[in-house]
């Protein structure tokens, strides 16, 4: 039986990467688990099971529980800290430094990779404009911070044995950051928490927490500018009194809303509008599983969840006009199959994706340790 750490870069909420946390968790019980730092919500704990998770110094910083991003250029030093010399397999899913763990010749490192650092690569400039320290003495020392990342998260990629990416697009990300091959295993969406809905009501929707990549703001922009259709959007974040002062007449904010009224305006809505770059994009495949049409930007994940004319419509730049063009394209060409759009749904489910990482875990684990007498 090997003995396996689990590592997550960071612990504060339950969001996309810890759903994929939550099934491998789940696939190996016995697994103890390792992160930066655990600053979850009681409520959402659940994912976590009984386990508390071992962390780091950054947990004790002042301020860290609010803050905990600040604390970034320490992040390679503290998960270098992390003591995993007990351990046969070291499984990392990892966005941030999670995979920079240090690790032995005869440990088998396998990181989840839902991204190489986003903003210390090729997203640096747009990341550090909309924090609006892209200038000045501030600006400077960032970049000279992200530098120094940059150059720690290049090294600390040998420590992996083997990377698994979220989709095809990161897998390409890693062979330009890091110069290594990946496998793709797309991340669980819990298709069953959607039922599919045949009959759709006349209104388009959105919905995501308001952060300028999400792009909320310009699908908005985008609806104001075509009053004679309805969009509802929920969610909420720093952008949300940007996006409530755009609406019209014709949009209709709810802000933050729970669960149950989210998934009903999905089954519900002619169409999910989707206009951010993700690396996978959970919510547009959460759509589809409701027999919705999701038309969105037509980079990054969607390319790989949503099929043009079949479940969906792209558009290829990020701008209002290209929005507008989208819509009149799905109300004129697209044929609803709400059926088929379940269909491709269900290729993202929970199932495959443990069936589909058990296998890649064991198929690996044979290869490594076949000479190593464990």
């Amino acid at each position: 039986m090997y003995r396996i750490a689990i590592i997550h870069d960071w612990l504060t909420t339950y969001a996309g990467a810890e759903r994929v946390l939550e099934q491998l968790l789940k696939l190996y019980p016995s697994a103890e688990l390792f992160s930066i730092c655990d600053f979850v919500p009681e409520a959402q704990r659940g994912f976590l099971g009984e386990r508390k998770p071992n962390t780091t110094f950054i947990q004790k910083l002042p301020w860290a529980a609010k803050k905990y991003r600040n604390y970034l250029p320490l992040m390679p030093l503290a998960i270098e800290q992390l003591d995993l010399s007990k351990f046969d397999i070291v499984i990392s899913s990892s966005h941030a430094v999670a995979k920079g763990v240090l690790v032995g010749p005869d440990q088998l490192h396998i990181c989840y990779c839902h991204s190489p650092i986003r903003y210390a690569w090729d997203m640096q400039s747009q990341y550090l404009a909309e924090a609006d320290i892209h200038k000045g003495l501030k600006g400077w020392i960032a970049r000279y911070l992200l530098y120094k990342t940059r150059n720690w998260d290049s090294r600390s990629a040998n420590g992996v044995d083997f990377f698994v990416s979220n989709s095809d697009y990161i897998g390409r990300r890693i062979e330009k950051v890091y110069r290594r091959d990946s496998t793709t295993i797309y991340p669980n969406v819990a298709v069953q928490d959607f039922p599919v809905q045949e009959v759709k009501e006349d209104f388009y929707f959105t919905a995501s927490r308001m952060v300028p990549y999400k792009k909320i703001d310009l699908i908005v922009r985008a609806f104001a500018g075509m009053p004679d259709k309805k969009l509802i959007v929920i969610g909420d974040g720093p952008q949300f009194q940007k996006v409530n002062q755009a609406a019209t007449p014709n949009i209709t904010i709810l802000g933050y809303q729970p669960f149950d009224v989210l998934r009903d305006h999905m089954q519900r809505a002619k169409a999910f509008v989707f206009a951010a770059e993700e690396d996978f994009g959970i919510i547009p495949v959460e759509a589809q599983a409701c027999g919705t049409p999701v038309i969105a930007y037509g980079k990054g994940g969607a390319l790989e969840t949503v099929i043009e004319g079949k479940t969906g419509i792209l558009f290829h730049e990020q701008t209002e006009q290209a929005i507008q063009s989208a819509v009149r394209k799905f109300e004129s060409e697209f044929i609803f199959a709400p059926l088929n759009i379940r269909q491709h749904a269900e290729s993202f489910s929970t199932e495959r994706f443990n069936a589909q990482f058990k296998a890649f875990v064991e198929e690996k684990s044979a290869e490594f340790f076949k000479f190593r007498n464990i």
